[in-house]
């Protein structure tokens, strides 16, 4: 509001429109906790004292600047009120008129949409306070509401601000010597229960009981919260509820976080955090943080409540607090990510979450397999983009096998696994598990003994164009590096060559091969790396690895696919049966066809699966005669 604008007094004063429409909601709606609205009123004041408390740190020219920071909640059974009263930063009538005449719009209409979508599994009062509404809860239980606030400024008079919840406000000249603001309602019939100091003692406990002030209840001035900061608390003070407990305060989720960690350090600067991470990333309807970031403070004063600078980007689901003796209580919003501290406190954060992870998988495998299925992208994107903490978070990363599908292991328990001629560790890459295992890549490491590593998320090529090795083993891809399968016994009179080796009938059905296929691949080749299949598809030799060309396709660039070699085992039956076929036999042709495009599917190449059917029906009428 311009300070040139008249402020109508003693008269009434329509409120906006998105005011009154949100007004009806809140007062003729059902209700199943009305409660909320204590709670909003708490958190304003608290903030109300926050924000005297910042003021104060530069400027003690203000009223009652030694005065209690604190909340002081009385409530009158005979007369049915309740009053809530802070000594906070107060208003000056100018700013009561915007704070409670009006309503930001973005925020009214952000309320009014969600109340629309709000059905019989959700409460209404869950999402009261999301969207600068607070205030308005009141009248839930408030026949009328009188406001009556003195700014910090000196300057400044003191103003009420009453209203019965219809269409109009009305702001008058009051009386009130001391800063800050107090709240007196006027209690519906059916709302006696908070005028009782037990009741709303119960609410504080519930609601607001690690408010950073303290808040008195009833005329004996009884502090009702514990007020302390859980995370300034030492660990062995804080048992296992009280850490669930604030967890789901501050973050409304029904679940308990998977895990917690607790630090206080003085060096190299000092600081304590309370880290949590949450059972699900996924912020529901109901979630009060809205956004990435954590808390924080500078000496128990709020700077930020959503900071994206402490901890990095792949990290963003770690939720909780971090307070800090040497960042600047002066410091403003907009420079603390160029404040040397934060540097320091970003790497000390980052550290300990990590740490954790290390821990947690350690001491609680079960409870870290729940972290990895809903986490394991964010620990891989660390390790693609974090070049200064990827080895500790390649510790952190698990994967089925082969050999044991349904079970996780951890880089360090497959080279603790690994046979004694093996010297690298094998991995292969694909779209499903299932199909994976069914990869003729894989026939020679079957054969070996050696396991493989299961990689089949998009983000898994990203993550190896990073990671090269692993304690100086080489990580390396079946597909492209695969030891020579183990040779079939001979009889002891038996041409040994002629058993193992491309015999002059095989490579004439190479040469046939060549000549059915044509420029659909690069080249056809026996190898000595099957055991079981007849044939598979590889890379030539200079060609973009797979682990780029999965890049490349899931960033949509353009690049020229290698064409394929084709691969056959010469001591496959079909190949050795193919050899005495004559060339210009229908059969051969339809089993050639038929090889080739098995090679596709199992490599998740073919571009129309459903068309072997045919083939595959003629096959099947030449083997029945």
């Amino acid at each position: 509001m311009s300070a040139n604008t008249q402020i109508p007094m003693n008269e009434p004063v329509a409120f906006k429109a998105e005011t009154r429409q949100l007004l009806n909601i809140l007062i003729h709606s059902l209700y199943t906790e009305r409660e909320v609205f204590l709670r909003e009123l708490i958190s304003n004041a608290s903030d109300a004292l926050t924000r005297a408390s910042y003021t104060m740190l530069t400027n003690h020219d203000v009223v009652d600047p030694a005065a209690e920071l604190g909340i002081w909640i009385t409530a009158d059974a005979e007369k049915h009120t309740l009053t809530i009263r802070d000594s906070g930063i107060g208003m000056t009538a100018e700013e009561l008129v915007d704070n409670l005449g009006t309503i930001a719009h973005s925020g009214a209409r952000a309320f009014l949409a969600a109340a629309d979508k709000v059905d019989g599994d959700h409460k209404l009062s869950d999402i009261i306070g999301q969207f600068g509404v607070g205030f308005y809860s009141a009248f839930m239980v408030a026949d009328s509401i009188r406001v009556v606030s003195r700014s910090a400024n000196k300057d400044a008079q003191a103003v009420a601000w009453v209203s019965n919840g219809n269409d109009t406000y009305t702001l008058e000249a009051a009386e009130k010597n001391e800063r800050g603001t107090e709240i007196t309602i006027q209690l519906k019939d059916d709302a006696e229960e908070f005028s009782q100091d037990y009741r709303l003692r119960q609410i504080i406990k519930k609601h607001s009981d690690y408010i950073p002030y303290p808040i008195y209840v009833g005329e004996k001035n009884e502090q009702a919260n514990k007020q302390a900061a859980v995370w300034r608390q030492q660990p062995r003070q804080v048992d296992a509820k009280d850490y669930v407990d604030f967890y789901q305060q501050m973050t409304l989720d029904s679940e308990a976080p998977l895990t917690h960690t607790h630090m206080a350090t003085d060096a190299p600067v000092q600081m304590y955090a309370l880290l949590y991470i949450p059972a699900s990333p996924e912020r529901t309807f109901f979630s009060l943080r809205k956004q990435d970031g954590l808390n924080l403070y500078a000496r128990k004063v709020l700077i930020q409540e959503y900071c994206t600078d402490l901890l990095p980007e792949y990290l963003r689901f770690v939720q909780g607090v971090v307070d800090s003796e040497d960042l600047p209580l002066n410091v403003s919003r907009e420079s603390v990510s160029s404040n040397r501290v934060m540097g320091q406190l970003k790497k000390l954060v980052t550290n300990k979450v990590i740490d954790t992870l290390k821990t947690l998988g350690k001491d609680k495998p079960e409870e870290y397999e729940k972290f990895w299925k809903v986490y394991a992208r964010a620990v891989k994107e660390g390790i693609a983009s974090d070049a200064e903490n990827s080895d500790a978070l390649v510790q952190l990363v698990r994967y089925h096998t082969v050999s044991q599908p349904q079970k996780w292991f951890s880089l360090e328990d497959y080279v603790l696994g690994m046979k004694e001629s093996q010297k690298k560790i094998y991995y292969i890459l694909g779209d499903d598990e299932r199909s994976v295992l069914h990869s003729p890549h894989l026939e020679a490491f079957r054969h070996h003994d050696y396991e493989v590593l299961i990689m089949t998320d998009p983000l898994d090529p990203f993550m190896l164009m990073h990671l090269r090795t692993f304690k100086d083993f080489e990580l390396a891809n079946v597909a492209a590096d695969a030891p020579a399968a183990p040779e079939k016994p001979t009889e002891e009179n038996g041409d040994a060559k002629h058993e193992t080796q491309a015999s002059g009938e095989v490579l004439e059905v190479v040469e046939r091969f060549k000549h059915q296929l044509g420029d659909r691949v690069k080249d056809v080749r026996t190898t000595d790396r099957l055991v079981e299949s007849p044939a598979r598809l590889v890379d030539p030799e200079g060609a973009l690895n797979p682990e780029m060309q999965r890049v490349y396709r899931m960033l949509n660039k353009e690049y020229e696919a290698p064409q394929k070699v084709m691969e056959i085992n010469p001591q496959h039956p079909i190949i050795q049966r193919l050899a005495n076929l004559a060339a210009d036999s229908a059969l051969n042709e339809l089993i050639m066809e038929q090889v080739y495009e098995d090679a596709l599917l199992i490599e998740g190449l073919h571009p129309d699966p459903a068309s072997m059917i045919g083939r595959i029906q003629k096959l099947m009428e030449k083997a029945l005669g």
